[in-house]
């Protein structure tokens, strides 16, 4: 495997780590059934995607993404934070959507950053990608 490959499934990994870190923690701090139902499937979307990247560079027996304690810690808390004084429906479908642009912004930087890659890793990489411009245009209607 390609050094450009194994780091654009990386940032896979790391995106949907984040992102299922972030929806387990705004989960319970949801009141609305429409969110909470439209969350559950995210997550369940989420986990399929980064069970594709994991198993190509497990395939590939290449180094996977580990998450630290502390990118855990730091996630909850600023979700923590910012919905400290306001837990509205419209609050955390705003704080899912940052994360769902952040996301795409870091997939953009890694793919534009290593340019030599295969198709596997881009296919992988896009479909997180145009999951998560869905799941924004989709938690739009919460705000």
């Amino acid at each position: 495997m390609k050094k450009d490959d194994q780091e654009i499934l990386k940032e896979v990994q790391k995106n949907t780590g984040m992102a299922l870190k972030a929806i387990d923690t705004i989960s319970e701090k949801v009141h609305n059934d429409e969110l909470s139902h439209e969350l559950s499937k995210e997550r369940l979307l989420y986990s399929v995607i980064q069970n594709k990247a994991t198993d190509k560079l497990q395939a590939e027996k290449a180094e996977e993404y580990h998450k630290s304690a502390m990118e855990d810690m730091m996630l909850g808390g600023a979700i923590h934070m910012n919905t400290l004084t306001n837990c509205s429906t419209g609050k955390l479908a705003e704080l899912m959507i940052q994360g769902s642009n952040r996301g795409l912004t870091s997939m953009w930087k890694s793919i534009n950053h290593h340019k030599d890659f295969c198709n596997t890793s881009m296919e992988i990489a896009k479909e997180l990608m145009d999951f998560e411009e869905k799941c924004i245009n989709r938690l739009k209607q919460f705000l």
